[in-house]
């Protein structure tokens, strides 16, 4: 059960990935840096966050404390990236650090005991603490998108009014044991 927990988890945190990906993509330098007021943040700013909190939380996972003292999270919400270039490095970077780190757990380390901010959570406690974290910014960073590309947006799940093509596509396969994200990430891999 624990290992099909792990295996789950890990295509769920890929699937949220593409999503971002899919949005990066789409998305013009300058785009990455809009903000809608001062108290916004840009995806850039986005992708920083995300990318301080992984290095923090998921190096040395097992055996330091998930907030690093090398951290700058306050410096993390400035926006000083100035490419896309630069933005996708860090989107990159943080994302294999926690994917990598997560590929590599067994089942017998969900129970362990691991420290953020000193508060002890178990390994399995701290993975749902980032599945909620994690997908919570790259919502943010698809909703900047659609409202940056407005009518040009290229849908990531099921565009509108193609609903019921889409699940009579569905009902009409043999009912089977999959993962939601199968689909999604088989197309990723073929690029």
């Amino acid at each position: 059960m624990k290992t099909d927990y792990l295996s789950s988890v890990t295509k769920q945190f890929e699937y949220y990935k593409l999503l971002g990906d899919k949005t990066i993509a789409q998305l013009s330098d300058d785009n990455l840096f809009w903000q809608y007021n001062q108290e916004s943040n840009s995806i850039a700013i986005n992708v920083k966050h995300l990318h301080g909190n992984m290095l923090s939380r998921w190096t040395d996972f097992l055996t330091s404390d998930g907030e690093k003292e090398s951290r700058n999270r306050d410096g993390e919400f400035e926006n000083d990236l100035t490419t896309k270039e630069e933005v996708v490095k860090l989107w990159e970077e943080g994302w294999k650090c926690f994917l990598d780190t997560l590929k590599s757990l067994k089942e017998d380390d969900l129970e362990k005991i691991i420290y953020i901010r000193n508060q002890g959570h178990t390994v399995l406690e701290a993975i749902n603490r980032q599945l909620a974290h994690y997908p919570y910014h790259v919502g943010q960073i698809v909703f900047i998108g659609k409202m940056i590309l407005n009518e040009k947006w290229q849908s990531l799940s099921i565009p509108r009014g193609n609903s019921s093509a889409f699940n009579a596509e569905k009902f009409s396969q043999k009912k089977n044991r999959a993962h939601f994200t199968d689909e999604f990430l088989k197309d990723k891999d073929k690029k």
